[in-house]
């Protein structure tokens, strides 16, 4: 451990090796602050800042009143890559959707070889939870990203999931840059693909992605002749 460590940092890093050691999580609730200074050997202050550190860090999440909590995907920030500031908000969009052509249509491969059936019901909810919002008109990002992350963990692949602050910051930014332009598309190919998922058809699941992010390219393209 490095000797210009301060102890808010050190207890920090013994937090995340109780987590480990006892197994917790994502959303198990950690011991109360009272153990945890005892456990620690270290007084209430110090603990207190030391678990402000690991939530600022996305490792726990502070419900007052309640406790404190394994965060989802512990460690994963919301804005890893700093897309905040990045100004060229055209110029992002479709860099990130060169991007999510590489991973998303075999993320939804593999989701409809390694998926649960708990897992597909929840693709196939998250689906008619977005369609129903898109359809009456309200704001539908956090649905259709809550999809595309529960795609994500049913890939049965460790790092996939970690990649959603991508999606994270995407999904938002596409419906605002194309103005709404592909609700339509966006409810026959997210159904394609949580279609295909349920029945266990990898090739169908990742045609249906490939297809819904081809939308989004055409969009982007013309948004671009027509502003040149």
């Amino acid at each position: 451990m490095p000797k210009d460590q301060g102890l808010p940092e050190r207890l920090a890093d013994q937090i995340i090796q109780l987590i480990l050691e006892e197994g917790l999580a994502q959303g198990d609730r950690l011991p109360n602050e009272a153990v945890l200074v005892e456990r620690l050997g270290a007084g209430r202050s110090s603990v207190r800042e030391a678990v402000k550190l690991l939530q600022s860090r996305n490792i726990v999440r502070v419900r007052q009143g309640s406790g404190t909590y394994v965060a989802s995907n512990p460690g994963v920030v919301d804005d890893p890559l700093g897309f905040t500031f990045i100004d060229d908000k055209r110029r992002l969009t479709h860099d990130l959707l060169e991007v999510r052509f590489m991973i998303e249509p075999e993320m939804a491969r593999m989701a409809a070889e390694h998926a649960t059936d708990e897992q597909a019901a929840r693709i196939t909810e998250l689906c008619n939870e977005s369609e129903r919002l898109a359809e009456a008109g309200e704001d539908y990002s956090e649905a259709d990203t809550e999809f595309h992350s529960a795609v994500a963990q049913a890939s049965g692949n460790l790092v996939v999931p970690r990649l959603m602050p991508i999606l994270k910051a995407s999904v938002p930014l596409f419906i605002d840059v194309t103005g709404r332009q592909l609700v339509a598309e966006t409810i026959r190919t997210h159904r394609g693909v949580a279609d295909a998922i349920a029945a266990h058809d990898g090739t169908a699941a990742h045609d249906a992605m490939y297809l819904h992010l081809v939308y989004n390219r055409n969009a982007i393209a013309q948004l671009a002749a027509r502003d040149a």
